[in-house]
């Protein structure tokens, strides 16, 4: 793009649209849905690596508080697309979610792996592309442990949480959520399972295979009032093993 000279004039409604390296504007305006992408590691009460990418929970947490309080918003899409990360902060971030009384809508794009899950089905309805994937597995931890059996048990009552968040906000049922968790010769170390697109759907574990239009017209659906934001009853069940 060749820069005009001061004598040159810029053709009429251009000025702004063209930026520095050619870049376009992002459409401004007040949009009735807020959109937010949790994308590589959810970050916890540690400071991961400067090289990584990652999603903080202390700023995701106020913007969903914002979301809730504004009078423009009127529903929610969430963006996932995450490797998963520290337990306690994607079940602050999930709890967040599940809690808002706005309509929200999750889609899982790449991957919602490990804590990613709960993530994923806290949302009033919850898509999942194609090609993507969820990882499921138990709680794991690095680094020196001290007190071996005390750090299971907590470990373990840990889990617990996560699996009765998750199969209260879907549709797979315990025991079918923690063969999946255990399952023997689907992932590194011998442990844990790889789900799909179609096969979380049918599972369970999600609503839908479907991207951002199906998405989108879902939540214009619930903000409208045509659709329910919440079903009457969440049966359990799912795709027996």
């Amino acid at each position: 793009m060749v820069k005009p000279q001061t004598s040159e004039s810029i053709p009429p409604g251009t000025a702004g649209v063209v930026k520095e390296l050619g870049q376009t504007v992002v459409p401004t305006g007040e949009p009735d849905i807020f959109c937010m992408t949790i994308i590589g590691q959810i970050e916890g009460h540690f400071v991961l690596p400067p090289h990584n990418k990652t999603t903080k929970y202390e700023h995701i947490i106020p913007q969903l508080v914002a979301a809730e309080q504004s009078k423009t918003v009127k529903g929610l899409l969430i963006i996932l697309n995450t490797v998963g990360g520290d337990v306690e902060a994607g079940l602050a971030i999930a709890e967040m979610i599940a809690s808002l009384s706005k309509p929200t809508v999750t889609v899982v794009i790449g991957g919602g792996h490990s804590i990613g899950v709960p993530i994923a089905v806290a949302s009033s309805y919850s898509l999942i592309a194609e090609s993507a994937t969820m990882t499921i597995h138990p709680i794991r931890m690095n680094g020196l442990v001290i007190g071996v059996p005390q750090t299971f048990e907590y470990m373990e009552r840990m889990q617990e949480r996560m699996v009765r968040f998750v199969t209260s906000h879907s549709r797979i049922s315990e025991q079918q959520f923690k063969d999946l968790m255990f399952k023997t010769g689907e992932l590194n170390r011998d442990i844990g399972t790889a789900v799909g697109g179609y096969d979380a759907v049918k599972y369970g574990l999600m609503d839908e295979v479907g991207g951002i239009g199906a998405a989108l017209s879902r939540l214009n659906g619930m903000i409208a009032g045509d659709i329910a934001q919440l079903p009457e009853q969440i049966v359990q069940g799912g795709l027996t093993q």
